[in-house]
């Protein structure tokens, strides 16, 4: 994970650049045969991003924002997709279609992948950019739409671990604010991680495992040779509180 306070621009090459080398030469040396897919809105759709991932042999699959060139090329499927639907095909009517471009700033080209729908609100026309092999609508839809996973990772760290809170008037201390959380954010995962396969706290949100087993009330007694916690009687969570609690005590130094 890389946490990184920037102001609020669109990035440009260098910085997505800068991002992907440090986060996948970690993968990479932890893991060094896997396969890995960048996957990233328009505006991470650099020409030296996606160059980096053709280089290091890393797949990657960009939101590409439309233009006039781009609307041309599907501007027949356009009409199609909005014939399909007053024909009476469904509510909302997609029709794909892929081919090579080659915006200004790129020196070379590469595969475009476009979903065009035509719907109540209109026609609408997406791109995607993308190295990887596949059908269009398979890569769009099963790749690109598929980031409920990745987006709820993100939720848990800004919302449920309030990650958003940089109010400070400096922003190295903001910075150290956003490391800290990303810290909580470990502590919290690997706590969740040692629960049971089957349990219900191993798929538990972080929010609920915050309210649950950490901000527990209870008397702590600091006796001579140990110390003793009393939880409430009434705490509804008690087994799973001692179940964690007995595999976090098992754990190396």
């Amino acid at each position: 994970m890389a946490i990184i306070l920037r102001p609020g621009k669109t990035p440009d090459g260098a910085e997505v650049t800068l991002v992907l080398r440090h986060v996948i030469g970690h993968i990479r040396a932890r893991w060094p045969t896997v396969d890995i897919v960048v996957r990233g809105d328009s505006h991470y759709a650099r020409p030296e991003a996606m160059a980096w991932c053709e280089r290091k042999r890393i797949g990657y699959i960009f939101g590409l924002a439309g233009n006039p060139v781009l609307l041309r090329r599907v501007s027949h499927l356009a009409e199609d997709a909005a014939i399909g639907r007053v024909n009476g095909d469904a509510d909302k009517v997609r029709r794909y279609s892929e081919f090579r471009y080659a915006a200004t700033s790129w020196n070379v080209e590469r595969r475009v992948i476009a979903r065009i729908e035509a719907g109540p609100q209109g026609a609408d026309s997406r791109f995607i950019v993308t190295n990887l092999q596949g059908l269009p609508k398979a890569l769009y839809e099963k790749v690109y739409c598929a980031r409920g996973q990745a987006e709820n990772l993100i939720k848990a760290h800004k919302l449920h671990l309030a990650s958003d809170r940089t109010s400070c008037t400096k922003a190295s201390a903001n910075q150290f604010r956003l490391l800290i959380h990303t810290a909580a954010y470990w502590l919290m995962l690997t706590l969740r991680g040692l629960a049971p396969r089957t349990s219900f706290w191993r798929n538990a949100q972080f929010d609920t495992i915050r309210l649950c087993l950490i901000k527990v009330a209870g008397r702590v007694t600091e006796m001579v040779t140990r110390i003793k916690i009393a939880l409430p009687t009434a705490y509804p969570y008690q087994i799973g509180f001692a179940d964690l609690v007995d595999r976090v005590t098992k754990l190396p130094p």
